[in-house]
């Protein structure tokens, strides 16, 4: 397994940057060095890291949705909250639509078995879609009118949707026509049950991290212990409660950062570091799941189908926007980003055919080739249009998350020790202003340079001392003074 872990790092890292330097999404690249070491060509990925690639995978995708839900700020979510139930349901049902209405003629299947082609086709994925999207938020890009906010909650919700609809229809193929009404019910009892089955970890994990002072690294492992827990509840409780357990997750950091946003600041850049690793493990074990001898014979009509579901789908997307104050362009922005397939179409491609629907191998086919279409296609468009098309909010905060990281700032409520006096004073106030600076140009004399900065008022923390009185000092923090860490150092009790 080491072997295989020593093939996805370095192939993984050198597919990323051999397409971020042709300005192209380095989790194609990722994707495609997945397809070319796995089993199905050079066959260099050893057998005992193929039967762990699903955990592998869900750790993975666990990441990526722990730092979405310590993105997902409330204001933003009332904004978008309606647009986000629409887009989760409305697409996926006229993408299935456009299944039903071409694969049964192209493909020579039932209208039932192209329901269930339709209802693994619908899923867009979030494996795909959450690290971009996140990525524009860290830019402030779209911030204004809350569109990647708004596409991270309705892409989860849309894999809830469409799973339920999935596993109805493939209940009806098994003879199960029974209780179908109940079936559907378990979408709104899913998401309500993943939502507090992720707030009340969520809430205790707060009320722990703000009892103790513990060190960031080992608060960021509670929280992925706790999210992974979360998962394997959904197993557990399948037969009696559905939880949406991507939700859980993303509700776990979200009741995070609404109760303490230094905590969540925090803790999401130790999982920005650690999705490093984790997108390599990600994209590249989606690739190695793809076996291409098998898209190959899904052919031209497997393409038609995927094709025309898109289309569907497209206008399903764009009709779910009506309503909502984005303009054409934003809702165009929109329907790309709801295109790419990859995290459910491998998962569960291949269980028609192990449950002994007639046409499994074409349906696995099929959702094979949806990956290796849509996966590029539409990455590259969510690059391409989201630079283009979203707003740059009034100023980025993204630069002050970068600076706060690079200089490893503290945030309220932490203690720091000086380095010089050994005496230790408590954060009590910050802010993230701009300062300004004379221009050196000597063709703008007096303009000024601004740049980001971060204010710091430290309280000197004595026995007897209440808060508010005694002695404080406070401090500017920016790139042209950097020098927090030559004369302070933060305490965490673990």
């Amino acid at each position: 397994m080491a072997y295989s872990l020593a093939i996805i790092i370095l192939f993984g890292l050198m597919g990323d940057y051999l397409f971020r330097r042709i300005k192209l999404p380095g989790l194609i690249g990722m994707l495609i060095v997945g397809v070319l070491v796995g089993p199905y060509v050079s066959n260099l990925m050893l057998p005992e890291m193929m039967k762990v690639s699903y955990d592998f995978r869900k750790i993975a995708l666990i990441v990526i949705l722990l730092r979405a839900g310590f993105e997902l700020r409330r204001d933003a979510l009332k904004r978008v909250g309606r647009a986000a139930v629409i887009m989760s349901m409305v697409p996926a049902i006229f993408e299935i639509g456009g299944v039903m209405l071409v694969a049964p003629k192209l493909l020579h299947m039932t209208y039932l078995e192209a329901a269930i082609l339709g209802s693994i086709l619908a899923a867009v994925s979030p494996a795909v879609v959450v690290p971009l999207m996140i990525d524009f938020m860290d830019k402030g890009r779209g911030s204004k009118k809350g569109i990647p906010t708004m596409i991270l909650g309705a892409s989860s919700l849309d894999d809830v949707f469409v799973i339920v609809l999935f596993t109805v229809f493939l209940g009806m193929y098994g003879g199960d026509q029974s209780h179908i009404l109940i079936k559907l019910s378990a979408i709104p009892i899913s998401i309500f049950f993943g939502i507090i089955v992720g707030l009340i970890p969520g809430y205790f994990l707060y009320q722990l991290f703000t009892k103790y002072d513990w060190r960031p690294p080992k608060r960021t492992i509670i929280v992925m212990g706790t999210a992974i827990i979360l998962t394997w509840l959904e197993s557990v409780c399948e037969e009696h409660i559905p939880i949406a357990s991507l939700l859980s997750v993303m509700a776990l950091g979200f009741i995070i950062l609404e109760k303490s946003e230094p905590i969540a600041h925090v803790i999401s850049q130790k999982l920005k570091k650690l999705w490093v690793f984790a997108e390599l493990l990600l994209f590249v074990l989606v690739g190695a799941q793809v076996n291409i001898h098998v898209a190959w014979e899904a052919g031209v009509a497997g393409a038609v189908v995927i094709f025309v579901g898109l289309v569907f789908r497209s206008v399903g997307t764009y009709v779910s926007l009506f309503g909502t104050p984005f303009d054409w362009k934003e809702k165009l922005f929109c329907v790309v980003a709801y295109i790419p397939k990859a995290t459910v179409q491998a998962a569960i491609g291949a269980v028609p055919l192990a449950a002994g629907v007639a046409s499994g191998e074409v349906i696995l086919a099929v959702a094979v080739l949806s990956i290796l279409l849509t996966a590029p296609i539409g990455a590259i468009g969510i690059m391409i249009f989201g630079e283009r098309i979203l707003d740059h909010g009034e100023r980025s905060m993204y630069r002050f998350k970068e600076l706060r990281e690079t200089l490893s700032l503290p945030h309220v409520g932490e203690r720091v020790r000086s380095k010089h006096s050994g005496r230790i004073w408590k954060v009590i106030e910050q802010k993230e202003v701009w300062l300004e600076e004379p221009s050196t140009a000597e063709t703008s004399e007096g303009s000024h340079d601004i740049f980001p900065a971060i204010y710091l008022r430290y309280w000197r923390e004595e026995e007897g001392n209440e808060r508010g009185k005694g002695r404080t000092i406070s401090f500017f923090y920016s790139q042209k003074d950097p020098s927090f860490l030559d004369h302070w150092e933060i305490l965490y009790d673990w």
